[in-house]
């Protein structure tokens, strides 16, 4: 069985996940063009812009944060995927990955000791 069709909870596969992300896309980028010519015929001066735009970057910004949330939980069921069917335990990060942020968290608590002396 490809990972891409692994269930990753109820019926929903890796592969609908990725799906789904791609036509979020898409539907936001159609829906962001029609808004903008929409709104296009209201603004008729800078103050009437400066209303408008902040709305436009609102409705981009919480699309964006969405897709962002879909793409690292794929990425997550992905690794855990991947580390399964290499034989691995299922866990998200290596040992070596664990060292490597047990590291950077030792380097970044030494720098704040540093700073509060």
């Amino acid at each position: 069985m490809s990972s891409l069709d692994s269930d990753i909870f109820g019926d929903k596969k890796l592969k609908d996940l990725f799906q789904e992300i791609y036509n979020n896309q898409k539907k936001k980028e159609k829906q962001i063009s029609s808004l903008i010519e929409e709104l296009k015929p209201l603004i008729g001066d800078i103050g009437d812009a400066t209303l408008v735009v902040p709305l436009i970057k609102e409705y981009l910004e919480i699309g964006v944060k969405n897709d962002e949330q879909l793409i690292k939980m794929a990425t997550i069921i992905q690794r855990c995927l991947t580390n399964t069917n290499n034989g691995g335990d299922g866990s998200i990060i290596s040992d070596e990955e664990k060292s490597q942020l047990l590291d950077e968290i030792n380097k970044i608590q030494d720098e704040l000791n540093k700073k509060e002396k």
